[in-house]
C-alpha cells in the first residue's frame, strides 16, 4: 500500500471532514442495505435473512469498489491514485467526529441543553431526552472514545494492510452494524450477524486504540498510568467486547467515570461504570478527550504507515 495514499487520505479527512455535496460511499452502502432489507423481509428465518444481508452487502460493496478502482487505474495510474485517495478518505471520520461532538458541547457551554440533547441524539444510540448536563457530556465523551476506534483507527488499520478495498469492506460492515445491529425487537434476530461480524473486525483495532490512548496520555499531561490501570480493570465490564477498551482507557486518562444507566429504545439498561469518579465531568473533560483523540490518531497514522511499508516489502 502506497504510504502517500494514506497520508493524502488523512490530510483530506482533516481538511474536509465529510463534505455534504460530494459522493460518499457510506450513503450508497446505506441505500443498498435498506433495499436488501426490504427484499430479504420475505424470509421467515430472520437470522438467515441477516446473514444474507451481510454477505450480499459486502459482496456488492466490494465488487463495485474493485470495479471503480480497476477502471480508474486502467485510465491512468494518476487517476487510479486519486480515486484510491478519495475512497480511502471517505472511510475515515476523525474530523467529522470532532465536528459533530463539538456542536453538542458548544450548546452545553451556551446553556442550551434542549438543543444539545437533540444534537447528541444524532451521534449516539441512547435516548437523550432526560439527560442532564453531565449526562450529555459523558455520552459525548463515550462516543468520541469509542468512535476513535470505529471511525478512524479501524479503517486506517484495514487501509494499511489491504488498501482502499479492505477499508471499504470494513466500512460496509460497520455501516451494517450501525443500521441493523441493534437489540431492538425489529433487529434482534435480523441484525445478529451484522453485530457479531462487526465485533470480529473491531477486535484488534479497539484494543490497539486503547493502547494508543494510554501512550498518548503521557505527552498530553494526562494520567497514562491510570489509563492503563482502568483499561485492564474495566474494559471487559462493557457489554460490547470492544467498546470498553477505548472508553475505559479514556476514562482513566482523563480521570472521570463513564458508563452507568442509560435508556435504549425505551428500556433502561444498567451499563457498568468505567473509571473512577475523581472529578465531575465538565466541558474541559471533553476538550481533553479531543486532544487525546487527535494524539492517538497521529500515533495510529505513524503505525499505519509503518505497517503499509512492511506489507509492501512482504508482498
Amino acid at each position: 500500500m502506497n504510504a502517500w495514499l494514506i497520508l493524502c487520505a488523512f490530510a483530506l479527512d482533516l481538511a474536509l471532514a465529510e463534505p455534504k455535496r460530494l459522493p460518499h460511499p457510506v450513503a450508497g452502502i446505506g441505500w443498498l442495505i435498506e433495499r436488501l432489507e426490504l427484499v430479504l423481509a420475505v424470509l421467515r428465518n430472520r437470522r438467515v435473512a441477516g446473514v444474507l444481508l451481510v454477505v450480499l452487502t459486502l459482496l456488492g460493496t466490494l465488487s463495485l469498489t474493485w470495479a471503480i478502482l480497476f477502471v480508474a487505474q486502467f485510465m491512468h495510474p494518476v487517476v487510479g491514485f486519486l480515486v484510491g485517495v478519495w475512497i480511502a478518505f471517505t472511510t475515515l471520520a476523525l474530523r467529522s467526529l470532532h465536528k459533530e461532538s463539538r456542536e453538542v458541547v458548544r450548546l452545553v457551554e451556551a446553556g442550551n441543553l434542549s438543543e444539545a440533547r437533540r444534537s447528541l441524539a444524532l451521534i449516539v444510540g441512547r435516548e437523550t431526552r432526560t439527560l442532564d448536563e453531565e449526562g450529555i457530556l459523558k455520552a459525548c465523551i463515550e462516543t468520541v472514545a469509542e468512535n476513535t476506534s470505529d471511525g478512524f483507527v479501524a479503517p486506517l488499520f484495514y487501509l494499511s494492510i489491504g488498501g482502499p478495498l479492505l477499508a471499504v469492506f470494513y466500512k460496509a460492515a460497520n455501516t451494517l452494524d450501525s443500521m441493523v445491529g441493534y437489540l431492538s425487537d425489529r433487529y434482534r434476530e435480523m441484525g445478529w450477524a451484522a453485530a457479531r461480524f462487526d465485533d470480529l473486525l473491531n477486535w484488534i483495532p479497539a484494543r490497539l486504540t486503547a493502547v494508543l490512548m494510554v501512550l498518548a496520555a503521557f505527552p498530553l499531561g494526562l494520567n497514562g498510568f491510570a489509563a492503563l490501570k482502568i483499561m485492564l480493570r474495566d474494559a471487559r465490564k462493557h457489554a460490547s467486547p470492544n467498546a470498553g477498551w477505548p472508553e475505559s482507557a479514556a476514562a482513566g486518562a482523563i480521570g472521570i467515570q463513564l458508563g452507568g444507566p442509560a435508556v435504549y429504545f425505551g428500556e433502561k439498561v444498567d451499563k457498568p461504570t468505567l473509571g473512577d469518579a475523581d472529578q465531575v465531568v465538565t466541558p474541559a473533560c471533553y476538550h481533553r478527550m479531543i486532544r487525546l483523540m487527535y494524539t492517538s490518531a497521529f500515533l495510529a497514522l505513524a503505525l499505519g504507515l509503518a505497517t503499509a511499508f512492511l506489507v509492501l516489502q512482504i508482498f
